[in-house]
């Protein structure tokens, strides 16, 4: 009977001032009343000890925004991460949309050719962006496509730009295009074009786009190459041919009013880190690491045209 007694008592939690060093600790005990002033707490009762007794995560924040004030944290800053979830309402004009990811085997990502939705955003970069967006918004009813193809240009592009991107009919239309190009260039293939061919086809496939929606929202990536494996031969022409491209895609960026997406300065930042091969493997396709990092500054760009997106900033 005692023991019913004393758990039928209410729970309170107490925040202690940290010892020298030592961050603020957090107690809970059943006590009665609302007085905490002369709350005792032993060190085996701190937040480990709390979350290892099954304390529900929400009795958890509360204790910690006691402390939180105490420490001189705004109530604010410490619910932060519930605020974000909070926000998973689109507006009215920003539901509904459809995102289509066009490309080369970057966008690609060994995706499927049918429906099955578990194989049709591929493994990459397009992937980790539906994913995120698709399951922190549900309810705004978006739709996402990956059409990118392994190994192809802007020719290839223009020849299924009907089927893969006009018919589909994308309020956001994400391109990465060019390091199959400057291969192309570099290796001497048959149907190598110029860096003002890639320019007039790249601008071409955007005019149709606006023509058939001209509200269409364009997310324009900058290629990249790094010097890893085979890269590093004609590695001068390499760079070059992507930096050249680079310079055009930049230019129809702001002919078009489109999002730009500097994907080699999020790169040049992560070798800092760890090697190029990290983060690209073969100096051309990324890793699952590299994708991550991509999603995020797709995101973090587009958010200056989808205000929705500020969620993630």
């Amino acid at each position: 009977m005692a023991e019913n007694a004393r758990q039928k008592k209410p729970i309170r939690f107490a925040a202690l001032p940290p010892s020298p060093g030592k961050p603020y600790r957090f107690c809970m005990r059943s006590v009665e009343g609302d007085d905490l002033s002369n709350l005792p707490c032993s060190e085996n009762q701190t937040t480990q000890s709390i979350m290892q007794n099954n304390s529900s995560r929400r009795k958890f924040i509360k204790a910690a925004a006691i402390a939180g004030v105490s420490a001189g944290l705004s109530p604010q800053s410490l619910f932060a991460g519930d605020a974000k979830e909070n926000q998973d309402t689109a507006s009215v004009n920003e539901q509904g949309l459809g995102f289509l990811f066009q490309g080369d085997s970057i966008t690609d990502g060994n995706r499927g050719r049918n429906a099955d939705p578990n194989h049709i955003m591929g493994h990459g970069y397009a992937f980790a962006i539906a994913s995120r967006v698709g399951a922190d918004f549900p309810a705004a009813g978006y739709s996402f496509y990956n059409r990118g193809i392994s190994g192809n240009r802007i020719p290839d592009l223009q020849n299924r730009w009907q089927t893969d991107t006009l018919d589909i009919r994308p309020d956001v239309l994400s391109i990465l295009i060019g390091i199959n190009d400057t291969a192309a260039s570099v290796e001497n293939k048959p149907g190598a074009q110029s860096i003002e061919d890639f320019e007039t086809g790249y601008r071409k496939l955007l005019e149709d786009t606006k023509l058939m929606k001209p509200n269409v929202i364009f997310v324009l990536g900058l290629p990249f190459v790094y010097p890893v494996g085979r890269r590093k031969e004609n590695w001068e022409q390499w760079k070059d041919g992507v930096l050249q491209r680079s310079e055009k895609v930049k230019k129809l960026a702001a002919a078009f009013n489109a999002v730009l997406v500097d994907y080699p300065a999020v790169f040049d930042k992560a070798i800092t880190k760890a090697p190029p091969e990290y983060w690209i493997w073969d100096g051309i396709h990324p890793t699952v690491p590299a994708h991550e990092l991509m999603a995020r500054e797709w995101i973090k760009q587009t958010t200056t045209r989808l205000k929705f997106l500020k969620r993630y900033n």
